[in-house]
């Protein structure tokens, strides 16, 4: 095996287990009700928002009990980890959602079907030689922004990305479907609404300028997803509402 595979999916596997296979469900009939109630109060149709299930640290077997309670696409964190996962879980799609290294960048244009942390120039134009050279299709991309100026956080600045769409939309190897954010680390869901408004309100006036930029808004995950709902997401990236608590210690992009 070449180093750096994913390792090959075990020859026999036992089924997802009942128990887990149930409590996922309900896990996640529990969420897509909540997108329900919010897309109803924001008089939206729940159809137009995608559930990303974020399954960093998780384990296969559980994520094959995933998979088979209807959660097909499965949001990871990092690059090493998925490629030790996606052999091992068939019939799932996968997101990279959290930070991307422009050394990993060959991997994750051949792992991932969307890289949804695309945050900056240079990422992009390296992401777009892989794809136009590895695939001869475009690679689906969201552009993260950090509306907030966090500086703990990553992404394009506004008034940075509003400079460089023009060339981004020009990269013939990524089709960009939109904007991601993360909200605010707050304990009422209530306070991150400002963020998502603004990048709503930011992808509706670069759209009117530049036709080639997607109306996709990545925003919201377990605290404030139904928040998001209710400004426009159109995905919500949400972990710990559908998997439960992560062990401690794990440092993880929220979700």
């Amino acid at each position: 095996m070449d180093a750096g595979r994913p390792p090959l999916a075990p020859a026999f596997a036992l089924p997802p287990d009942a128990g887990a296979v149930q409590s996922l469900t309900l896990a996640r009939d529990r969420v897509l009700a909540t997108i329900a109630e919010a897309a109803d109060r924001a008089g939206r149709s729940p159809a137009d928002v995608t559930l990303v299930a974020v399954s960093t640290t998780v384990p296969p077997d559980r994520l094959r009990a995933a998979t088979a309670a209807g959660l097909q696409l499965l949001g990871e964190n990092r690059v090493q980890e998925a490629a030790a996962k996606i052999l091992q879980v068939p019939g799932a799609r996968w997101h990279l959602v959290g930070p991307l290294q422009s050394n990993k960048a060959r991997r994750a244009v051949e792992l991932f079907e969307a890289i949804e942390s695309v945050d900056s120039l240079d990422l992009a134009r390296r992401l777009d030689r892989l794809a136009v050279e590895m695939s001869g299709h475009r690679l689906s991309v969201f552009l993260e922004v950090n509306v907030d100026g966090d500086p703990a956080k990553a992404g394009f600045g506004p008034a940075s990305l509003e400079r460089a769409l023009p060339e981004l939309l020009e990269l013939a190897g990524l089709d960009v479907l939109g904007l991601m954010t993360i909200g605010r680390l707050v304990s009422d869901p209530e306070q991150a609404r400002p963020t998502f408004r603004t990048l709503r309100e930011l992808s509706s006036r670069l759209r009117s300028a530049h036709a080639g930029l997607g109306p996709g808004l990545s925003m919201g995950m377990s605290d404030d997803f139904a928040v998001a709902v209710e400004e426009g997401a159109t995905l919500v990236r949400v972990g710990r509402a559908i998997f439960g608590e992560r062990p401690s210690g794990v440092a993880l992009r929220p979700g």
